[in-house]
């Protein structure tokens, strides 16, 4: 239960390479269940980190059957909340060496139908990895301690009456009654905090969070890439290619909207990327941080704005329509609560100094790196005490993550890709062809 950025994932891959070298003669594969958005991190991070591992990820689509029957092949299972109801009858044929629950507040409600999918897996070892063990009520604890240890902490009525008195001594009896639950849990629970182990955390820690398109946000963006892909090529082969950015520009923009949010291209549909945000936001609000929240579409900010004010998250907005900018830093360097500023790229990327926030979500990938990083910056720079976390959310399968994959090749050999228009000058009709494949 180390708070978030504190290498939980790290950690657990380290202890399942351990356990795969102590079982040699009896290898079983190990089980991770995880959100959607973290699925392929910890792909990315085993190959980074415990090569030794063959990892197996198992996401929506037909090819999820086959893979199924090669589960004993790989060291490393990766499946995520949703899939596992599906595949429960599936994987319940296999005897794992462990189960993880990753960010495991998703079975915190004993009665849900993943809490009771979870607990039918066979395993050697259980573990459950969450910087929010405690969201809203102490039966919370009790549904992740069940899974680990189950009966640990006895029957869930008991433990309600136990841990959760009531009466008109209520308050004295429950700050005793927590403190006996602590005493208890001392030897399941490992919660370390970032001012517990501040000198020893890097200055800055940046991730990607894959964020999956929904169903409806997935047709609209195929039928857009078809359309798109068969207008450029055409456009290319009459002009050229380098009379041709512009209508290039444009087509790889309409596509990244419609990943940022379906209703920016005047589409009704949900949006998975939004969904994760918040998954991420509600978290991040719980532990009372402030957060600094990119987007280059000024009428994405507009969107997260109102979901923020309906979820009842403060914000502060600042945009190049902004006029007092100096007023709204003021405003949310000196806010106490847990709030969120919703930057412009284009008018907030530089010059501003926002150190009260040590979180930083770049919501759409730019065209340069170099950007980005300087985004990253308004909280990573002289006065900021605590280790700045950077998440790049990205939809995996989209020009997002194709735009990503050119601009790290790229960044090695192209000094000048200056904004759009160096990345438009800098591609070449592999690239182009790269970039609007359907695969």
């Amino acid at each position: 239960a180390d708070d978030m950025g504190l290498g939980k994932t790290l950690q657990t891959l380290a202890w399942l390479a351990w356990l795969k070298d102590q079982h040699r003669k009896d290898p079983q594969p190990a089980l991770v269940i995880c959100p959607a958005s973290v699925l392929h991190n910890w792909r990315r991070e085993a190959e980074r980190f415990t090569p030794q591992l063959r990892v197996l990820v198992l996401e929506s689509g037909a090819a999820r059957h086959n893979l199924r029957r090669q589960v004993p092949q790989y060291d490393l299972i990766v499946t995520n909340y949703a899939l596992l109801r599906r595949d429960l009858e599936e994987l319940q044929k296999f005897a794992f060496r462990a189960i993880v629950l990753d960010e495991a507040q998703f079975i915190k409600n004993p009665e849900a139908q993943v809490t009771q999918s979870v607990k039918q897996l066979k395993a050697a070892h259980r573990l459950a990895l969450t910087g929010t063990p405690l969201e809203n009520r102490l039966l919370d604890l009790w549904s992740i301690v069940d899974f680990i240890q189950p009966g640990y902490l006895g029957r869930q009525d008991r433990f309600t009456e136990t841990y959760e008195p009531r009466g008109e001594e209520s308050e004295a009896a429950q700050r005793i009654a927590r403190r006996r639950l602590s005493a208890r849990l001392r030897p399941l629970l490992l919660r370390r905090l970032k001012q517990q182990v501040a000198k020893d955390l890097p200055e800055r820690i940046e991730q990607r969070r894959d964020c999956q398109l929904g169903d409806a946000q997935r047709k609209l963006y195929l039928a857009e890439l078809r359309r798109s892909r068969e207008l450029v090529l055409k456009t290319v082969a009459e002009q050229g290619l380098n009379k041709s950015k512009i209508h290039v520009l444009a087509a790889l923009t309409r596509l990244r909207q419609i990943c940022c949010h379906p209703r920016l291209v005047g589409n009704a549909a949900a949006s998975g990327k939004t969904e994760t945000l918040f998954e991420l936001l509600d978290a991040l609000s719980a532990e009372g941080q402030k957060v600094l929240l990119f987007s280059q579409f000024v009428q994405m900010l507009h969107l997260l704005e109102a979901e923020c004010r309906q979820r009842q998250i403060p914000t502060h907005s600042l945009t190049g329509q902004t006029r007092d900018r100096a007023a709204v830093v003021s405003a949310f360097q000196n806010d106490p609560r847990p709030a969120v500023f919703l930057l412009s790229l284009r008018a907030a990327g530089t010059g501003l100094n926002l150190t009260t926030a040590s979180y930083v979500v770049l919501y759409d990938p730019w065209w340069n790196p170099a950007v980005e990083a300087q985004a990253i910056d308004r909280s990573h720079r002289i006065g900021q005490t605590r280790t700045v976390n950077a998440y790049r959310l990205i939809s995996p399968g989209t020009v997002e993550e194709k735009i990503w994959e050119l601009q790290q090749r790229k960044a090695r050999t192209i000094a000048d890709v200056l904004g759009e228009e160096g990345f438009a000058r800098s591609l070449s009709q592999t690239d182009l062809e790269y970039l609007f494949a359907e695969a």
